[in-house]
């Protein structure tokens, strides 16, 4: 094989050393999950499949080395089946190692946090192997990315670069078989977009690559790189405008820090209210304030974020709400205003008719009130609207007792 390649420029299975095997991209393969695609090249397949999560499966990091979460996730399996093999299932170090490449090829591509607020994973199941097929799960990852709607900004491709190394002779191989792989001197792994590479890893079996080798290889890797991703774009040239149906709703909005306790209440109280009258998740992060709400009723949704809003919202004097009563005294009415504030509507604010008021209000029942003050603990003063704020009593007996006390208490002494 190494023979034919140094002294013809023939390959095994009859390739020039710069031509890359038949390639066919599908995606949309089924219809459940929220993002597929299958990369056929040679006799190497790749199926991808995307699935897009909640905030609350996020993948807890906690190692020696590494604390943190992470959002987006590849696993790629290599069933035996791929090879005519039969034996037992298990994760082996280079199924890791292969996932990793192609997770580091793909995670500078994701979008933000704050721009698609999804937990993603890829999975990329290999059915068939005859060399590069992490450079597959790379060329089927991103086609099911794009397919289950993630806001991906380009397409990324990868290809596996070989060498034949003989004395004074070498020979650059462009998309490397399994044979050329196992008894070449090189396999360098290059992925990338149209305008650079994101990601590379090389195994050598030789003393050393020469400048010379490294930048052919690197040219030869753009150009099959350029192949691939021009087919990819016939594909499917941009994210999907939609996702899935079967995929989770999310929203997102921004809570101020020194808010964050008002949405979440004492004990949680609040935010698990909001959780059963909404039929939605909320994660709020403490470090910057953004808040996921998450369900699949994009109206309950819509209707959660509309209630964390007025909960954070700062309230002023003289304004006017249509307000809830939701609770009855005999000196007033405890009214709620926005969701989470409630003000005291005292007898004396009422009106002229404030008994009768009293008599026949009803809990839930709406009131036109406004706000006539706040107190330095956040107390509501409230008073129905149109009618005039009650005079405050005198304070002149109350002091004039207190100072004949003090008198008096001086005398003693």
């Amino acid at each position: 094989m190494r023979k034919m390649i140094i002294e013809e420029n023939i390959r095994a299975d009859g390739r020039k050393i710069d031509e890359i095997r038949p390639i066919t991209c599908e995606i949309g393969l089924f219809e459940k999950t929220h993002g597929s695609a299958l990369f056929t090249r040679g006799e190497t397949q790749s199926l991808g499949v995307v699935t897009l999560g909640e905030p609350m499966d996020v993948q807890i990091i906690d190692t020696v080395f590494e604390e943190g979460e992470r959002r987006f996730m590849l696993h790629y399996n290599f069933p035996p089946f791929s090879t005519g093999e039969v034996k037992g299932l298990r994760l082996s170090r280079r199924e890791i190692g292969h996932g990793h490449l192609a997770e580091r090829a793909l995670k500078n591509l994701i979008p933000s946090e704050e721009e698609f607020p999804y937990i993603i994973r890829v999975v990329s199941e290999i059915l068939e192997s005859n060399g590069s097929s992490s450079m597959a799960t790379v060329c089927s990852g991103s086609l099911a990315l794009m397919d289950a709607g993630v806001p991906m900004p380009k397409h990324v491709a990868g290809v596996a670069m070989g060498l034949i190394f003989e004395e004074d002779k070498f020979v650059v191989l462009t998309d490397i078989l399994g044979m050329e792989d196992h008894l070449g001197d090189m396999d360098f792994k290059v992925t990338g977009t149209r305008d650079g590479i994101t990601a590379f890893q090389m195994d050598v079996k030789v003393a050393g690559v020469t400048e010379e080798v490294l930048r052919e290889a690197l040219e030869r890797a753009k150009k099959a790189r350029l192949h691939i991703l021009n087919l990819m774009y016939d594909t499917i040239p941009e994210p999907r405008k939609e996702l899935s149906p079967y995929a989770p709703l999310i929203k997102t909005t921004k809570i101020p820090l020194d808010k964050i306790s008002e949405v979440i209440g004492p004990g949680g109280r609040i935010i698990k209210g909001i959780h059963k009258d909404y039929d939605v998740e909320v994660s709020i992060d403490d470090e910057t304030g953004l808040t996921k709400v998450s369900g699949h009723n994009i109206h309950n949704i819509d209707e959660a974020i509309n209630y964390i809003q007025n909960l954070i919202k700062e309230v002023k004097k003289g304004e006017v709400f249509d307000g809830k009563v939701s609770r009855i005294e005999n000196y007033g009415l405890f009214v709620e205003i926005l969701p989470g504030k409630l003000g005291l509507l005292h007898m004396s604010n009422l009106g002229k008719d404030a008994k009768d008021i009293l008599k026949n209000i009803k809990i839930g029942d709406i009131m036109k009130v406004e706000i006539i003050s706040i107190d330095d603990n956040g107390r509501i003063q409230l008073k129905k609207f149109g009618e005039k704020t009650a005079p405050r009593r005198s304070n002149s007996n109350r002091h004039h007792r207190s100072s004949e006390t003090s008198k008096t208490e001086e005398k003693n002494d």
